[in-house]
């Protein structure tokens, strides 16, 4: 798996390179902006074991970056917490043109493939 993706400038200024990282960073952000999201789950069962042994908690988990580099397209699974009582549908529609525009306006990025994946409907009740 490629470890950063090239996007290179209409004029021959040079070329940026955006990590997978940082990808699911401005991905996390903006899940975590959406109404009805209470959370990131884990990918599967061995990630889940090992944040609850390290304690991390943070806005890449739950995130996978895919980057096809011959075409510069991006994948992006999102592994979702929402919560209970609201239409899934409605809640995941949210998550897609939230992440789909802050990724394409803040890093410039315009071939997207996002899949959001409902691990768990939760209570957001204390």
């Amino acid at each position: 798996m490629p470890t950063k993706i090239k996007t290179s400038s209409k004029q021959p200024l040079g070329t940026i390179n955006i990590s997978p990282n940082t990808i699911a960073m401005v991905a996390g952000i903006a899940t975590m902006h959406c109404f009805g999201v209470i959370g990131m789950a884990s990918r599967n069962l061995q990630d889940g074991i090992s944040d609850l042994l390290t304690g991390k908690d943070n806005l890449t988990k739950g995130i996978e970056v895919i980057i096809n580099d011959e075409d510069e397209q991006v994948d992006l699974d999102l592994y979702i917490i929402v919560e209970y009582g609201l239409r899934i549908q409605e809640v995941a529609r949210n998550v897609i043109e939230n992440v789909r525009y802050a990724i394409e306006n803040q890093l410039g990025l315009n071939k997207l493939k996002i899949n959001v994946i409902v691990q768990s409907v939760r209570s957001n009740k204390k």
